[in-house]
């Protein structure tokens, strides 16, 4: 008995080519996360663990990205790789016997993959307060869009939480440590200095207080419900730029 063969018309072999290609290639907009690898902040709590918990969780949630992940900790060769202020020279720019810090490192890796996106995220302290805020670098150019990103970031946090919007502020309001952009003069976070990290937009979340959000952060479903808000926006604000 002879085989049938069905040939199907070329309008939907075009049609299901086009499908293929669509879904299988990778979307061109390369995000870079970066967790804070600080494991000396509160008592018996690591910042590098629930920021990295919360990073992997929206490195996880679909859609998936171009995403990457820079961190420093556990990392030998390099100075300050698990403590240190991202506005501290010595902890940032300063190169200690010979070795770059592990700030540096990870920025210098995230300048590797070219991001559109960079997106740190810490915890703050000492504030007393269960609250998130955004910050966002003293006269960048792309002050305005990194505005829009970070506050909508910080948005979605406290939607799935119990965590009081504190906006965003530019990095230059902080009033702590040394560290200055080379172009304003201003105190700024190394992470988001446009003289350091070269991706367009470039925001920092402070997630939470090490003490009066210590029970929300160091919870392993928080943090999930946490990344998934964060990726579930960004991927929003992406669409929209786009």
């Amino acid at each position: 008995m002879k085989k049938m063969v069905f040939f199907l018309p070329l309008s939907i072999l075009f049609t299901q080519a086009c499908l293929q290609s669509r879904t299988g290639s990778k979307p061109k907009q390369k995000i870079v996360w970066q967790p804070s690898h600080q494991t000396d902040t509160g008592k018996d709590f690591s910042e590098a663990a629930t920021c990295n918990a919360i990073v992997e969780a929206a490195m996880q949630t679909q859609p998936s990205l171009r995403e990457y992940k820079v961190w420093s900790l556990g990392r030998s060769g390099y100075h300050h790789t698990d403590s240190g202020s991202n506005t501290k020279i010595a902890h940032t720019s300063a190169v200690m016997d010979g070795l770059i810090s592990g700030y540096a490192y990870e920025l210098a890796e995230s300048n590797k993959k070219k991001p559109q996106v960079f997106i740190a995220v810490h915890n703050n302290g000492g504030t007393n307060r269960n609250a998130v805020w955004g910050y966002i670098h003293y006269g960048d150019p792309n002050e305005m869009h990194n505005r829009e990103l970070a506050g909508r970031l910080v948005k979605a946090i406290c939607v799935v939480t119990d965590m009081e919007n504190r906006g965003v502020l530019l990095d230059s309001t902080t009033g702590r440590n040394d560290y200055r952009c080379a172009t304003t003069g201003k105190l700024s976070f190394y992470s988001l200095d446009e003289n350091v990290n070269s991706a367009p937009y470039r925001v920092l979340l402070e997630i939470g207080d090490n003490a009066a959000s210590r029970a929300l952060l160091t919870n392993p479903i928080q943090q999930k419900i946490i990344g998934t808000a964060i990726k579930k926006e960004l991927v929003a604000w992406l669409r929209e730029r786009k």
